[in-house]
């Protein structure tokens, strides 16, 4: 996957706006962080009080139809405000400094949203029973959130949550340009955060209706999600893009296959 950074802006801020939108831009990637981290124990049903399998009870056709509502919001506002089109319309609003890091707090309010009004559906597909095979699935589940983790800071993190973004507003300059590159966990396929997320989301010692649904949803939003976002990077990396599609897989690494 390549990195896309935003382009040079085109306005400056004043010293006190500068620091008013440091101060937001630090504000929502702490919220974003305390938000992930439930999330990973709202799936995993770990450590936190209300999990997926968790909340206020509906017959099993409204839960499906709330649930499936509650994805569809989540997917159009990652899709949307993810796209060129739309980004070039938001800052016109926005200032361009803070455009990702609100992506990032609308995406927050999305996935609280959803993890708040979900409805369980937590009658039992499967159930592992021996302890230490339990262990070795959940290990294999968290590997995929340390996954997801690896690959934000293999591109990197703090730009893809805004943070970077703001912090160069704060010192007065502009974004950088775009830069397409190819660190190791993107050698090995294109998308590593995305099957982090397969990984984490499917790999589970007890899998409820609940948790289907929402590993089919989210699943279905990732694949339908490379498509558009290599759309993009086609139309902004043009041939160097075309030859990373063509020699490196999306989600799943080539047996045998070596980074380069």
């Amino acid at each position: 996957m390549a990195e896309m950074v935003e382009a040079p802006q085109k306005h400056r801020t004043g010293g006190v706006a500068r620091t008013l939108i440091t101060v937001y831009g630090t504000v929502v990637y702490v919220t974003f962080l305390v938000v992930f981290l439930y999330a990973m124990g709202w799936v995993e049903g770990l450590v936190v009080p209300h999990t997926i399998n968790d909340g206020h009870a509906a017959p099993v056709a409204v839960a499906v139809v709330v649930d499936v509502a509650l994805l569809m919001v989540f997917a159009v506002q990652h899709s949307v405000m993810a796209r060129p089109w739309f980004k070039k319309r938001w800052t016109k609003i926005v200032p361009e400094p803070m455009e990702r890091s609100t992506y990032v707090l609308f995406a927050t309010a999305a996935l609280a949203l959803l993890m708040w009004q979900w409805r369980p559906l937590p009658d039992q597909i499967w159930h592992v029973e021996t302890s230490w095979v339990r262990v070795v699935i959940f290990a294999v589940s968290l590997g995929g959130w340390a996954l997801v983790l690896a690959a934000t800071f293999a591109i990197d993190h703090f730009d893809l949550f805004g943070v970077r973004q703001v912090l160069r507003n704060q010192s007065g300059k502009s974004a950088l340009p775009s830069n397409f590159r190819t660190p190791l966990l993107y050698r090995v396929v294109r998308h590593p955060l995305y099957a982090g997320f397969i990984i984490a989301f499917w790999v589970a010692p007890t899998m409820t209706w609940g948790r289907l649904l929402f590993a089919v949803g989210t699943t279905g939003f990732i694949l339908v999600a490379v498509r558009f976002e290599e759309h993009d990077l086609i139309d902004t990396f043009g041939d160097d893009y075309r030859t990373y599609r063509a020699r490196v897989p999306m989600l799943v690494p080539r047996c045998g296959a070596q980074p380069r």
